[in-house]
């Protein structure tokens, strides 16, 4: 068989994936084995790979490899989400520059476009994800608007409609008027920003005095109702029971107190516009003041806001200021550091409003989910640091905002059929519906034609929170097959922004509609940021192309480098480099294999010694290194596991393992150290697939001719087994002994085919099991235990042992005794110097107690080079 010079990986990758397509893999169905179950936390439909999937879909598909591999029966189920917000949004933007407006549309007609849409390039991240290596069960793939999907989420809302747990009110939202919808307060994301206090003076009614107010909003004051002062505020008594008048608009409104001002912040005033601010609310239902909503749902004026109508409320503000000022309303304005709210998903900055919308109550929902993480530990997030984050959100829960005014999404199932607010049935569909209606009216004829559904479209989390159990049928078939076998589902693997939005939520959800958790560990990835810290993003231009990547450094070289510097929960410093690192290891693994599959064979020569103490050794080292990665994969120490493997077979199996048993120049290995070498690279391979699986696979398949059955990504994870831990131990000391005769003959410049005499003192009494090793890796001629030091020779220590090589006839001893003078007068001069700083109380009293430990690290390592120096002139003379 020819064995190709490089692995050449976008080929193999196209191959073996085909490959593994075609043998239907990545496949389960329910049987007698133990399920392993990933779901995936489903991209936007309309997204593209970027480096943050490249990562978590990375560690999944490590995750199900390894759990196939086990002889569990895994699934990972792959989707997408329909994103009601991101999708619509970008619906919207395509008519606009096709020159259609969404409001001459009809819902039908638009939501024809936002499929359109969807199938045009929904698919591409799942395909995408492909080219990276992932083994989803493709067959069972889902999507959030599925029919299926879409009726569970309908379900779900009837349900706990009925129970009483989803209600209607009018209260007050986060406004995204980019988005022209409501968020939930889990969307909105508070950044701190340099904004400006405006001090307004405002008129006292039938008096010529005013009062001034702070505020950093001037253009709601169409929208005041009412000036609060605190009660105790003396400043202010004088204003009890009069009335103010609102600038620019001249509406006369009153003067109110209450305690909830704060005295100390602007000038103890506060102009009090219900519509627009929670608190403010609060106090015109306690003042029982008048509601004036001054906003467009773009957030420009409306009516309200006379001559600047139809403007944004951010061109009025600036506006505003200036015709204040030129009134003399406006005193002066100060630099303000403010907290406002911003759109997760559009970064528009959001403005509270009242509206009618439909919420969740949580308060008792939320209590399983407590427990369930920070009680039992049913579920484990990893790391558990994020526990404490997880219980502030959960202890602090408010109801949940679930409806928004789009109409991509699953539009909520309650039907109308008067104009007063509780005029509404809940139900299924509009035929469940007509007869609820009916019932509760009391009238008979009422038909079809005269319920009208609720235009707003559903949360598009609320959809999602019930991913585990709707993709295998579990809301609308509890009984299911699938549902019973793949739930609850082992591991998810995700994003910490998300904990809340959908991690806690699907806690919620399995135990409400299942009675149990949705999986049994959170492995929460960090962010993907550049080398300066900063945040991987399209607008700052520091985010490669992921095909990209994979296009110059192969999926597998991608992967490890990804996965080598991804711990649980901490961000990835992304650097190419260490793709090419990945990319370093492919190629030695690859050249490793054409080493093997390049030596002769032959069964008419007795295995030597020294390959034999060597595979002994290299299973020992196998088994300890196994046992570790067992250990990380249990603590979710994905990094540390691969970390594991890449040592084992770059350091332990390319650079010792193989030059031990390797034959002779030109020479053949014997038959059953090649057997073994082949055992010990196909063990190598199977701990290495979860993470590379490509290169794995074609290795497998040239080492000898597989069956179907046969293939890597269906053999078995390798058995762990007793091994004797001594042989690590001596290996190591072993080690040691082989790299000081390699110095030396790198320093003295002693050709590797000239053989070379070595002797020992072994005061350590070490094991000699290794002997045969250091006689072919030292290639000596002869190897001898002695009781004195030896002359002539240049001498080494390992431990306590002393190591010894006559160089008689080999060197040249007078120059190399002037070399080693030289050396030994330079390193005293140097202990001279550190041994000072040493003895300065000063320098010991005033360094840091790194710097000091270092000094004295120099001193003892100056220390035993001077011993080792005078020993070799010694032995030299």
């Amino acid at each position: 068989m020819t064995i190709p010079a490089q692995f050449d990986a976008e080929t193999i990758e196209n191959k073996w994936y085909d490959y593994w397509m075609k043998n239907n893999y990545f496949h389960s169905e329910p049987d007698h084995r133990t399920p392993y179950t990933i779901v995936i936390p489903p991209p936007n439909v309309t997204g593209v790979l970027h480096m943050g999937h490249m990562l978590n879909n990375t560690i999944q598909d490590v995750l199900i490899r390894r759990a196939r591999l086990k002889g569990f029966n895994a699934c990972w189920v792959p989707g997408t989400d329909h994103a009601s917000i991101a999708t619509e949004a970008k619906v919207v933007a395509k008519l606009k520059s096709e020159g259609i407006n969404k409001n001459d549309l009809t819902r039908e007609e638009f939501l024809k476009h936002a499929w359109d849409w969807t199938e045009k390039y929904g698919g591409t991240i799942l395909e995408q994800l492909k080219q990276l290596g992932c083994s989803c069960d493709w067959e069972r793939t889902k999507f959030t608007m599925d029919p299926d999907m879409s009726a569970s989420v309908i379900k779900s809302f009837v349900d706990l409609y009925n129970k009483g747990l989803i209600y209607r009110g009018y209260r007050m939202v986060n406004w995204d008027p980019e988005a022209k919808t409501t968020l939930s307060d889990e969307e909105v994301i508070f950044e701190e920003r340099q904004g400006k206090l405006y001090f307004l003076r405002y008129k006292i009614e039938g008096t010529e005095d005013y009062l001034t107010i702070a505020t950093t909003r001037p253009e709601t004051i169409f929208g005041d109702s009412a000036i609060c002062i605190n009660p105790n505020d003396e400043r202010f008594t004088h204003l009890r029971g009069k009335k103010a008048i609102v600038p620019i608009c001249g509406r006369v409104i009153p003067i109110i107190e209450d305690e909830y001002v704060d005295i100390t912040f602007g000038t103890g005033c506060l102009k009090v516009t219900p519509a627009h601010d929670m608190n403010d609310k609060t106090l015109g239902e306690k003042h029982n003041l008048e509601i004036i909503d001054i906003f467009n749902e773009d957030a420009t004026l409306n009516s309200f806001g006379m001559h600047y109508q139809g403007q944004d409320r951010f061109v009025v503000r600036e506006a505003i200021a200036k015709e204040l000022e030129e009134k003399g309303d406006l005193t002066k304005t100060e630099t303000h550091l403010n907290k406002v709210g911003t759109s997760e998903r559009t970064k528009s900055v959001i403005e509270p409003r009242l509206s009618d919308q439909w919420f969740l109550k949580m308060e008792d929902l939320v209590k399983p989910a407590i427990k369930s993480v920070l009680v039992d530990g049913d579920v484990k997030l990893h790391p558990a640091r994020f526990n404490n984050t997880y219980a502030h959100w959960l202890n602090n829960i408010r109801d949940w905002n679930i409806s928004r005014q789009l109409w991509w999404g699953q539009q909520i199932p309650a039907y109308f059929y008067g104009d007063g607010k509780e005029d509404f049935v809940v139900a299924a569909s509009i035929e469940e519906a007509v007869i609820l209606a009916q019932a509760k009216t009391s009238n008979s004829s009422l038909l079809i034609s005269d319920l009208r559904q609720d235009v707003d479209a559903l949360d598009t989390w609320f959809s999602s929170w019930l991913w585990p159990m709707s993709v295998f049928g579990g809301i609308m078939d509890p009984e299911s097959a699938d549902f019973k076998y793949y739930y609850p589902t082992n591991d998810l693997v995700t994003g910490p922004d998300i904990l809340f939005f959908w991690v806690a939520r699907m806690i919620i959800a399995g135990y409400e509609y299942a009675g149990e958790k949705p999986f049994t560990n959170v492995y929460l990835t960090g962010l993907v940021r550049d080398k300066q810290r900063r945040k991987m993003s399209k607008s700052l231009g520091n985010s490669p192309e992921p095909l990209e990547l994979i296009k110059k450094f192969g999926a597998d070289g991608v992967r490890v480098g990804l996965l080598l510097s991804a711990s649980a929960g901490n961000d990835i410093m992304f650097d190419e480099e260490l793709c090419n690192q990945g990319k370093g290891f492919s190629n030695k693994i690859w050249n490793a294999f054409k080493l093997i599959k390049g030596w002769e064979v032959s069964s008419e020569i007795e295995q030597p010694e020294s390959s034999k103490v060597a595979i002994e050794w290299y299973e020992a080292k196998f088994q300890q290194v196994l046992a570790e990665i067992e250990d990380n994969f249990d603590k979710y120490r994905i990094s540390e596991a691969l970390m594991g493997i890449y040592k084992l077979v770059w350091d332990d199996f390319c650079s010792w393992f193989l030059e031990m048993i390797k034959p002779a120049y030109q020479q053949p290995i014997d038959s059953i150290t090649f057997a073994k070498a082949i055992e010990m690279l196909e063990n190598n391979l199977k701990l290495l697939h979860p993470f590379m699986p490509f290169l794995t696979e074609e290795i497998w398949q040239l080492i000898a001719e597989r069956s179907v059955e046969e293939a890597l990504i269906v053999s078995t994870w390798p058995d762990s087994k007793s091994f004797d831990a001594s042989l690590i131990v001596d290996f190591d000391v072993t080690m040691e002994i082989i790299s000081g005769i390699r110095t030396i003959r790198k320093d003295k410049n002693i050709p590797f085919k000239d053989a070379i005499e070595l002797k020992a003192i072994n005061n350590d009494s070490i094991s000699t099991y290794f002997d045969t090793v250091v006689s072919k890796l030292g290639n000596l001629a002869s190897f001898e235990y002695v009781a004195e030091k030896v002359d002539g020779a240049l001498s080494y220590r390992v431990n306590s042992n002393e190591y010894f090589i006559p160089v008689a006839g080999t060197i040249d001893v007078a120059a190399e005794i002037e070399k080693l003078t030289a050396e030994l007068a330079y390193t005293k001069g140097f202990l001279k110097s550190v041994q000072g700083k040493l003895s300065n109380e000063k320098f010991v009293a005033g360094a840091p107690e790194k710097v000091i430990a270092n000094e004295r690290q120099k001193e003892a390592d100056a220390i035993a080079k001077i011993e080792t120096i005078e020993q070799s002139i010694a032995g030299l003379k």
